[in-house]
């Protein structure tokens, strides 16, 4: 995303001082919250970061305290942190949450309920009789499943909140990258939505021939490109040149631009783009809400912690009480009396950096991960 991979990034991060002072070997300053954040888990992963964290004797609390820390300036007490899991991948609740069980930690789950699967499968998890799915992230239901998430809320341990609806991307222009082809593979989240906010509808190897074009995420503020009329021409040809072999010819390039001709695409306005963005974070809510039987969903953690200026300003209209978003070279972590809705988080190999014993230095953190 060029939103926040700036191959100048880390570096500027460095110049700023943008890394809380524990990092590189002082006491947590008080006026901080130290905010981690995970993703895909395995249990050899995961186990030594809730370890060091008990052995140490540090607290976990959940997006509530941090808001209120960051906009009251509240803190939850010494020794505290917040542990944020993104995207609800299912080894949340085959491997995180019989940990977080273990080691007496509480965590935030930030689900886009436009992803989650319509499987209505419980896997087994950590501890039970033959133990948790192998790969399961990598599986054909890579993501918790309504049953395994209400599960995840009964237990105490989860405290989901939003992280938008579809979690897409978009085309932001008309110049052309490039065509689905029979090897196109792409990570689920870069799959480009061409649906509605709402009501996606990701582009993947079963498209064929849809062009391809620069992407963003739906959050930024740039504007959406519609190509649906040459999309759907292309796939027709496609389709009716027997599918993936069509792509056996040497012209099919040629063959697929010629299709595109005369197939105008569509800028949307400012006002679609805002639109669409409410609606996805309304959407993303009372999803949530409904299908959890919860009134608990006060903040977002925004999709690759993109959030345009539209973005920010509309998840406060709908009714957000903070987000998660980042800002280049600002503060790695919640500081009271900064914008709630552009906290910052660090990634969880920080963990072992926090006082304690067995604490690494800054470079065997970034050496060791």
């Amino acid at each position: 995303m060029a939103e926040r991979n700036s191959p100048w990034r880390g570096a500027i991060d460095l110049a700023r001082r943008a890394y809380p002072g524990f990092v590189f070997g002082t006491g947590v300053d008080p006026a901080i919250l130290p905010v981690f954040h995970f993703h895909e888990v395995t249990a050899d992963y995961l186990e030594p970061h809730l370890a060091y964290l008990r052995e140490n004797g540090y607290r976990t609390v959940n997006a509530d305290a941090v808001a209120r820390f960051v906009r009251d300036g509240v803190h939850p007490g010494e020794k505290t942190v917040a542990l944020t899991f993104d995207d609800a991948w299912a080894s949340a609740w085959t491997v995180a949450t019989p940990l977080l069980r273990r080691y007496d930690s509480i965590a935030t789950l930030f689900v886009a309920p436009g992803r989650v699967p319509l499987d209505d499968v419980m896997r087994p998890m950590l501890g039970d009789a033959g133990g948790p799915p192998a790969d399961v992230d990598r599986s054909a239901v890579p993501f918790a499943t309504w049953p395994e998430l209400r599960a995840m809320q009964g237990t105490g341990l989860w405290d989901i909140q939003s992280h938008s609806f579809a979690h897409a991307k978009i085309f932001c222009a008309s110049s052309l990258a490039g065509f689905v082809t029979p090897e196109y593979r792409t990570h689920i989240h870069d799959a480009p939505n061409v649906g509605t906010a709402t009501k996606p509808v990701f582009l993947n190897a079963d498209h064929l021939g849809a062009p391809l074009h620069t992407l963003r995420s739906r959050m930024a503020d740039a504007l959406r490109y519609d190509d649906t009329e040459a999309r759907l021409a292309c796939e027709a040809l496609v389709k009716s040149g027997c599918g993936a072999s069509f792509f056996e010819a040497p012209d099919w390039g040629k063959k697929l631009r010629k299709a595109m001709r005369g197939k105008r695409g569509k800028m949307e306005t400012r006002e679609e783009r805002d639109a669409a963005i409410r609606a996805d974070l309304e959407a993303a809510r009372e999803t949530l809400q409904s299908k959890l039987k919860i009134n608990s969903v006060r903040h977002i953690c925004f999709p690759w912690a993109v959030a345009g200026k539209s973005a920010e300003a509309l998840a406060q209209e709908v009714g957000y009480e903070s987000a998660y978003a980042d800002t280049l070279g600002a503060l790695h972590a919640a500081r009271s009396g900064s914008n709630p809705f552009r906290i910052m988080r660090l990634k969880h190999k920080y963990i072992f950096a926090l006082p304690g014993r067995r604490r690494r230095s800054w470079w065997n953190v970034l050496r060791k991960h």
